[in-house]
C-alpha cells in the first residue's frame, strides 16, 4: 500500500488554528510534500515511549543508515524539523511505531 499522505497547515503571523492531529499510519507509513519548511508536532498519547523514523536521501548528521529515529516519550509532545529537501527529499517519508503517535504538520 502507498504511504498515507498528510497535508500541512500553513503558519501565519496572524495565527493559525491547528486541526485535529492525525494518527500516524503504523502499517503503511506517512508522507508529506517537503520544501524544507515543514515541521511536525508529534504527540505520544500512549503509556510507552514510541519511535518515529524518518527516511533520508543521503547520510545526514553522521548517520550510517539512511534513516533518523527519534523517540517520543510517553505523554510528551515534540516539535521536529525542519527537514531540508537535500537531506530528506522533496517527499518527507516517515514511519511511526504505533498509531498512538499523533501528528500535525506545519509549513512555516
Amino acid at each position: 500500500m502507498p504511504r498515507t499522505a498528510l497535508t500541512p497547515t500553513q503558519a501565519t503571523r496572524a495565527g493559525t488554528v491547528l486541526p485535529t492531529a492525525a494518527a500516524g499510519d503504523a502499517v503503511n507509513g506517512n508522507s508529506i510534500a517537503n520544501d524544507g519548511r515543514v515541521v511536525l508536532i508529534v504527540k505520544n498519547t500512549g503509556a510507552s515511549s514510541r519511535n518515529i523514523t524518518f527516511q533520508t536521501v543521503r547520510s545526514v548528521d553522521g548517520l550510517t543508515t539512511p534513516t533518523r529515529v527519534e523517540a517520543i516519550p510517553a505523554g510528551e509532545t515534540q516539535v521536529l524539523g525542519p527537514f531540508p529537501a537535500t537531506d530528506y527529499g522533496t517527499t518527507l517519508a516517515f514511519d511511526v511505531a504505533h498509531a498512538e503517535l499523533t501528528i500535525n504538520v506545519i509549513r512555516v
